[in-house]
């Protein structure tokens, strides 16, 4: 079996704390040179958008020296540019760092803001955000939140170990606790345990339970009601598909407080819009450590304000829940 060769360092340095892109060049094909592959590979760039690139010397090569317009075509090689990232509004809440160590490094992630640079949100991400504050370039992500979740987020410190603490997650080996506030239902009998089969398509904002095995299974319970309608559930989740535990509340009859996609997809708000965060909370991770050994109990300082400013809760929601809380 042919191994995949290891591609050489960036000659590049990161960019508000995201990596250049690196494209490595296929072994043969019909281009005349570098220039000819890149017009063709990306082509979403918009039309004279990479030529303008290679002209100016953005796009460079392992030695760090600018791609020629003219360079041929060589089979296996690396290049490497920075993208021209649209501006994103700054996601205005801090994220306290709960644990670091020489291996990892545990980050109280706000709602808002994405786990890892994707879509319309790369600058505006944890793992960039943390790559700048703690200057740790090679920071990368174990797992990911949602983007409206907040919580504990896991990351890796040094690249070779990443591997280590992704299995731990992938086994099942990491007990993750949630918070989330939704409407009280007397009639709901609580605890349970939710299976079912969940997909998620491309393209397409919601994942939906389908019929078949069951592949998401969530343990939800009642942490707490109160007389406003309103109660906090404890959701343990074995498995991790996208946006599991908002598509089991939801499939309960309680779906989480300042959900856009579920039960039905609402009207996209406007950039920097942060007044409804989703009633969603990573609470807690415990897990021992694959490289140290540690045992490790961590704890989100984070507060759902649905349930602990419900004042304030109630202000931002006025005339949408005029009546009270309902799925």
């Amino acid at each position: 079996m042919s191994r995949r060769p290891v591609p050489p360092p960036s000659p590049l340095p990161q960019r508000d704390g995201i990596d250049p892109v690196r494209v490595r060049l296929p072994q043969e094909g019909p281009w005349a040179s570098v220039l000819e592959y890149l017009v063709e590979r990306l082509s979403g760039a918009g039309p004279g958008a990479v030529a303008q690139m290679v002209d100016a010397g953005l796009v460079v090569g392992a030695d760090g020296a600018p791609v020629a317009p003219g360079t041929g075509f060589v089979p296996g090689m690396y290049v490497w540019f920075h993208r021209d990232l649209p501006y994103e509004v700054p996601v205005p809440f801090p994220m306290a760092v709960v644990y670091r160590d020489a291996h990892i490094v545990v980050a109280d992630k706000p709602h808002f803001l994405a786990t890892t640079p994707r879509g319309g949100h790369v600058v505006q991400s944890a793992l960039a955000r943390l790559r700048r504050e703690l200057d740790l370039p090679e920071l990368g992500a174990a797992h990911r939140l949602d983007r409206l979740t907040a919580g504990l987020v896991l990351f890796t410190v040094r690249p070779s170990e990443r591997g280590a603490y992704q299995q731990l997650f992938a086994d099942r080996r990491v007990h993750k606790e949630y918070e989330a506030v939704a409407p009280y239902d007397p009639g709901l009998a609580l605890p349970r345990t939710v299976r079912s089969r969940i997909v998620k398509e491309r393209g397409v904002l919601a994942a939906a339970e389908v019929p078949g095995a069951p592949n998401a299974v969530t343990g939800v319970a009642l942490a707490g009601h109160r007389a406003d309608g309103l109660a906090r559930y404890r959701l343990t989740p074995e498995t991790g598909q996208t946006h599991q535990l908002r598509v089991h509340m939801t499939a309960l009859g309680v779906p989480i407080l300042g959900d856009p996609l579920y039960p039905v997809v609402a009207p996209p708000v406007a950039p920097g819009d942060f007044r409804r965060p989703l009633q969603l909370l990573a609470r807690s991770l415990e897990f021992t450590d694959p490289v140290t050994g540690v045992e490790h109990r961590l704890r989100s300082r984070r507060e759902l304000t649905a349930w602990t400013r419900p004042e304030e809760w109630a202000q931002e929601w006025a005339g949408e829940w005029a009546d009270g809380p309902r799925p």
